[in-house]
């Protein structure tokens, strides 16, 4: 039934109920409810849908707001903070048409940039702050209009922005929304805050030959953190970034040139080749490494561990060692023993959740020589069982273990640090949207996850978008925080898999029905997709990393 437009609304936010007059503003509702939430508001959901401040509400409603401490939230903080120092950078440059800034990846709370035609001394990123600061005081406001999408290419191509101009000339969508900050205009992939003046925390910190954007992170939005000096994953992330733009393909534009030319069988053989070789690193590392007895790979959610173990192990195996894989999830507790979550389910992502000692036990007596037989895990009973000949470790022989704790070492407490080489993968994505949006890696997992869990367990898309903000938070905690502690970072995501998962991820963000809670959520990625064209499956390979997701792969997973 639809609403009746009324002179007055009612507007619900949690158990309140206010009115006001029709037309009203998101953000002066906000006002009245901000003595409610720790930190500022950035951004409402009207009925289940995101809306920015400055949006106004015309019929009775649910409203929601969000602050940086939200996922939504924090990624319009970032997002906007983005644009106010890149509107800060052209006006201290004075828009030369030589001018251009490039905005790579995350790291840690910040975002890298490099910039093409001004130069970045601690003096030039000093004026650039301090035109940030004046413009957060002075409170602008993020104008935004809806364009055509060829005047959009248009208009990006006379900015000299070719990523953009690329871009549009494949969207389907017949409007674009571009946003002003004063003089400076741009197009930004999501929502922004209502003005400067909410984005009061941020430093502009010199690194490597750019400049890295720090902002506040999620879990402390009022707090600024030093910068993450993590040279192994600005290293492999640049490596990424470097290997795609060899290929042509430095952002989805260009990606999507590639696929309507129907050159894409030689990019994706390269960009398999280009990781087989990173492969090969690894296992030249590990195998000059004599101590090593345990390769101890973990990684977030859909990085690929298992086809990434399989393929490390085949690499080893060429260099004359004897690698065995072990997953730790064989040395979970019995079922009755897993630790719960706080609501009562059983926390699988917990420490707790693995028969430590056990696995420290059975470590050990390998290291020493002694024969073993290895548990493995019956997920249906939910119990341990034995069976097999007992392992023997030898001198060529070495243990393959994967698993979400495998860079605690709490979890290998009893085995010597010599013994251990630690690798941490990921999918970091190295495509962005264009040279001012990026894609997060974890949309990237996530896509991987959806297409998987429909293949492998029956989830339909809305089930796995439910289970993963529990699945981040696993990460957040068990994960991320040991990442530093690796010998070695890998990077699984290859450039042109976004295409290749559209087709097997799209139809099924398409069965989410509106009244499902996660409809928006789907919507959202669907939208994404939209900027990319699909391309077939059947040129990757077998042994590829995306064919544990997709299917098709050579390996037992």
């Amino acid at each position: 039934m639809e609403k009746t437009r009324t002179d007055a609304v009612t507007v619900t936010v949690g158990e309140t109920t206010a009115r006001y007059p029709a037309d009203t503003a998101l953000g002066t509702i906000a006002a009245d409810f901000q003595k409610n939430y720790p930190y500022d508001i950035v951004l409402a959901s009207v009925d289940g849908v995101l809306r920015e401040l400055h949006h106004t509400v015309r019929e009775d409603c649910r409203v929601s707001f969000m602050t940086p401490a939200d996922g939504p939230g924090h990624a319009t903080y970032c997002r906007s903070c983005s644009m106010l120092f890149l509107a800060a950078l052209y006006q201290t440059a004075g828009y030369r048409r030589d001018l251009r800034a490039i905005l790579h990846f995350s790291l840690g709370d910040g975002y890298y940039y490099t910039v093409e035609g001004y130069d970045l001394t601690e003096e030039g990123i000093h004026l650039i702050e301090e035109h940030m600061r004046v413009m957060v005081d002075r409170c602008l406001p993020f104008m935004k209009r809806s364009v055509n999408t060829a005047e959009a290419a248009a208009l990006f191509g006379r900015h000299h922005m070719k990523d953009k101009e690329l871009l549009f000339r494949t969207r389907l969508s017949s409007r674009v929304n571009i946003y002003n900050l004063g003089e400076y205009e741009d197009y930004n992939y999501g929502y922004m805050v209502p003005h400067t003046g909410c984005l009061r925390l941020f430093r502009l910190v010199p690194y490597e030959g750019g400049v890295i954007l720090q902002m506040p992170g999620r879990r402390q939005p009022d707090v600024l953190k030093p910068v993450l000096d993590s040279e192994q994953f600005f290293r492999t992330q640049l490596l990424g970034e470097k290997a795609a733009e060899e290929m042509g393909i430095p952002t989805l534009g260009y990606l999507n040139s590639r696929i309507i030319r129907q050159d894409t069988r030689s990019m994706i053989l390269t960009a398999e080749a280009l990781q087989e070789s990173r492969l090969t690193e690894l296992a030249d590392d590990i195998a000059s490494r004599q101590d090593v007895k345990f390769v101890m790979i973990a990684g977030p959610s859909s990085s690929g561990k298992t086809t990434f173990s399989q393929r490390l192990i085949i690499q080893l195996m060429a260099r004359g060692l004897k690698p065995h894989y072990v997953g730790v999830d064989n040395y979970f507790v019995e079922r009755e023993e897993t630790p719960l979550l706080p609501n009562g389910q059983k926390d699988f992502e917990s420490l707790r959740a693995i028969d430590v000692p056990l696995f420290n036990r059975h470590m050990t007596e390998l290291l020493e020589g002694k024969a073993v037989v290895l548990p493995q895990f019956d997920f249906v009973e939910g119990k341990k069982f034995y069976k097999g000949a007992p392992m023997k470790l030898g001198p060529k022989d070495i243990l393959v273990i994967e698993g979400i704790h495998c860079l605690n070492d709490d979890l290998s407490y009893s085995l010597p640090k010599e013994s251990k080489y630690r690798v941490y993968i990921s999918a970091l994505t190295q495509l962005n949207v264009d040279e001012h949006n990026r894609i997060p890696s974890a949309d990237g997992r996530l896509l991987r996850r959806i297409v998987r869990d429909n293949r492998t367990r029956g989830y339909n898309a809305a089930r796995t978008l439910n289970l993963w903000p529990n699945v981040r938070a696993g990460e957040e905690e068990n994960i991320f925080p040991y990442q530093e502690s690796a010998d070695f970072v890998f990077n699984t995501a290859l450039p042109y898999e976004l295409a290749i998962l559209k087709q097997y991820v799209q139809p099924l963000l398409f069965q989410v029905e509106k009244e499902d809670p996660m409809y928006f959520e789907a919507r959202r990625l669907l939208k994404f997709l939209d900027y990319i064209i699909g391309l077939p499956s059947e040129d990757v390979p077998a042994n590829s990393i995306l064919r544990e997701f997709i299917g098709g792969g050579c390996f037992h997973l």
